[in-house]
This record gives structure tokens, sequence and C-alpha cells, in this order.
């Protein structure tokens, strides 16, 4: 338990309020506060989460808000989330393509070990361009679909080897980036940690840095 203030990051709903009852409204420079004697993790009491890819497991919906926050009164401090008396939010912002860009450079730091296997498939590598392009407005959805399914072959393809391969993970991390809806496309951090097995911990550091500095990026103040 601590009694500092602490920066944090949280997501919130489109509606910018609370998921749960009293439903109050979230507003920039607004402190909510709740009964510090009831905090309870994951029970009562106002959480967020140190690191944003901590923040990002916690993500249930699409055009999603990234807030960032600071934290004070009573925390209640856990491996991935914090619970607090009070937090004070000191800017926020859409997030969706952001975090589309994000599930991109995910899957780039894994084709090395598709295209190591499979070196004339670049089915997964333009399964990434057709989501960068399809974002700056270049190709369609249709086209962006397209490109989506032939990464899933790729993917289907690498199991004649080894099922559930580090190629397998690649491509198939390829195709999730090409996925329109952000819970899909962010929602295998997981599986990229995986298969960049030789180094667990140094994949988890490098997604936590560059998804922060891609989050700060979007308040111009910083």
């Amino acid at each position: 338990m601590a009694t500092k203030s602490i920066l944090a990051w949280h997501f919130i709903q489109p509606n910018k309020k609370e998921r749960f009852e009293p439903f109050r409204d979230i507003l920039v420079g607004k402190t909510l506060t709740c009964d510090k004697d009831k905090l309870e993790l994951c029970k009562h009491g106002l959480h967020a989460s140190v690191k944003p890819l901590d923040a990002l497991s916690y993500l249930q919906w699409d055009n999603a808000l990234i807030c960032r926050v600071k934290l004070t009164g009573k925390i209640l401090e856990q491996k991935d989330k914090l619970c607090a008396e009070k937090r004070t939010v000191l800017w926020m912002a859409q997030i969706d393509n952001t975090l589309h860009e994000f599930a991109c450079w995910c899957a780039k730091q894994t084709l090395y070990l598709f295209e190591k296997e499979y070196p004339k498939d670049k089915r997964p590598r333009l399964a990434i361009k057709a989501k960068q392009d399809f974002l700056a407005g270049k190709i369609t959805a249709k086209e962006l679909s397209a490109a989506e399914s032939a990464a899933e072959s790729a993917a289907w393809s690498a199991t004649e080897s080894a099922a559930e391969s580090a190629a397998w993970s690649a491509a198939r991390s390829a195709a999730r980036s090409a996925a329109r809806s952000v819970a899909r496309s962010v929602a295998w951090s997981a599986e990229w940690s995986a298969a960049w097995s030789a180094a667990r911990s140094a994949a988890w550091s490098a997604q936590n840095e560059q998804l922060e500095i891609m989050l700060k990026a979007l308040n111009p103040n910083l």
C-alpha cells in the first residue's frame, strides 16, 4: 500500500463515463474520489496501470480514449494495475489509429521469423503494409480484408512444418495487425512475445517502450 502520487495510464469508453456505478463523467482536470476504507483491487476504487501495455490488456472496446492520470491518496498496488482513492485526468486522446499503428509495429518485429523459413512468401509483410495504407486512406476496406485473408493463409501454410511454430505466430501477427477491430488487433501481444521466445522479457519491454512513445506523441504539450 502506498500514499504517494503516481502517474499512470487508463483507457475509458467513448462516452467518457465510468464503466460501473455511479457512472460519473470522466473529464480532463476532474478528480474522481472513492471511499478509501473500501478500496479493493478489481472491485472498488479508481484503477489504472503504470505501464501502458498493462493498461492495454484491459481494453475491451473500440473507439476508446486513453487518459494520462495521476493517482493520489490511498493506493493499492498489484503487478499490472493500481487501485486508488483519487484519480485525476491530466489529458485524454482518441486512440484507435495509434493502436492499429502499434499492432503493425509489433507485427513487423516478427516478420523475420516467417521470412526466414518462407523467404519468397510476402503475404504477411503485405498485410502490414495494407493496414498502414488503409489508415492513410490509400486502399479500401475490401482490399484490406483481402490482405488479411492472405496473411491468414500464409499462417496456415506455416503449420505444415510445425504446429503453432514461430513462423506461424509471425504470420498470424501480421494477419491480426490488418484486422479492422482494435480489440482484435491488440489482444495478441502475448502471442508476439511468445513468437520472440528467445527474448520474451526483452520483447515485452520493447513493446511497452514503443507504446509509451506513441501514446505520449498524442499530447503535443509534452
